[in-house]
């Protein structure tokens, strides 16, 4: 079974080719030092509950699209080594600015319970 590190994070619609961008410098970094795969998604769909909803649980502003990701990896150990690395490696330097408020980004790692495919 594979290891997941999740993020929600909501990002002004108007930088949708900004966040693709980073996003993809980021993922050939990650790929290139033991990610599986990663998955970006562009909230097109998401529903406002009552309680609280992806919206509330990242402080959307009207202007503002839900983004959904999640990175692959073979282990836990991996995700550690790539997290660190990314914290620490030069290479880093070259993927271009988050054009969204990281503070109201949630992320964090998943042992999987099961896949079915």
């Amino acid at each position: 079974m594979t290891y997941v590190e999740g993020f929600v994070a909501a990002v002004p619609k108007a930088n949708k080719e900004l966040y693709l961008e980073h996003a993809y410098e980021a993922s050939k970094l990650f790929c290139e030092w033991g990610a599986l795969r990663v998955v970006e998604n562009w909230g097109d769909d998401i529903q406002r509950g009552e309680v609280n909803d992806f919206f509330t649980a990242v402080h959307a502003k009207d202007d503002e699209v839900v983004v959904f990701s999640w990175i692959e990896y073979p282990d836990r150990e991996t995700r550690d080594r790539v997290v660190k690395r990314m914290m620490d490696d030069p290479a880093m330097e070259s993927v271009p600015q988050m054009p969204f408020d990281g503070k109201r980004m949630i992320f964090g790692g998943f042992t999987n319970l099961f896949v079915v495919e």
